[in-house]
C-alpha cells in the first residue's frame, strides 16, 4: 500500500477518541455525596432508596432508631406481626444478600405531620425485587412511618414502620 494512501486512511482516526475506551475521570466522586441530609424528612426517604439500591446496611442502620418497631399484617394467618431493630437489621441484611437488585420508588405522600422533633408520614411505594433475571416481582403498597430526632437540628430516624399494604 502506498504511504500516501495509508496516511489518508489513518488521518481521520488520528484525532479521534475511542468511544469504547474513554478517558478515566480525573475527579473522584465520594459515595457520601449520594447520601442525603437526614435532618430533613425527605432526606430519610432518599437515604432509604440509596440503602436499598446499593444494598447498604450501614446507611440503612442509620435510618433505624434504637427503639424501632416494624409491623405488618399476615393475611394468610390473620395476625399482626411486629419486630424490633435487631430483627429488622437481620431481615434487611438477608434480603440484601438474597436478591440481585432492588428498586424502591416512593410515591405520593398521603399525609404528613411534622414538628421540630416528631414526624408522621404515610406514603405509597413501589418495590421491584429482582431475584434473578427470570424472577422479578413488583409490589405497590402503602406505609406509615413515625420519625423522631433528639434535637431540632439532629438527624431523623424511623421509630415505627407500619406496612399497610394488602398483600
Amino acid at each position: 500500500m502506498r504511504p500516501l494512501k495509508l496516511i489518508l486512511i489513518l488521518l481521520p482516526f488520528a484525532g479521534c477518541m475511542n468511544p469504547f475506551a474513554p478517558k478515566l475521570a480525573t475527579q473522584q466522586v465520594a459515595p457520601e455525596s449520594f447520601i442525603s441530609d437526614q435532618t430533613t424528612v425527605d432526606g430519610v426517604f432518599q437515604n432509604f432508596v440509596y440503602a436499598y439500591t446499593f444494598k447498604d446496611t450501614t446507611v440503612y442502620s442509620g435510618l433505624i432508631a434504637p427503639n424501632f418497631t416494624f409491623t405488618y399484617t399476615d393475611y394468610d394467618r390473620g395476625v399482626n406481626v411486629a419486630w424490633g431493630r435487631d430483627d429488622e437489621m437481620r431481615s434487611t441484611n438477608s434480603m440484601f444478600q438474597l436478591v440481585n437488585r432492588l428498586i424502591l420508588n416512593w410515591n405520593n405522600i398521603l399525609s404528613l405531620t411534622e414538628d421540630s422533633l416528631h414526624a408522621t408520614v404515610t406514603r405509597g411505594f413501589t418495590l421491584t425485587v429482582a431475584f434473578n433475571p427470570a424472577d422479578i416481582e413488583e409490589v405497590d403498597g402503602k406505609a406509615y412511618f413515625q420519625l423522631q430526632r433528639s434535637s431540632s437540628s439532629g438527624p431523623w430516624q424511623i421509630t415505627l414502620w407500619k406496612d399497610e399494604s394488602n398483600f
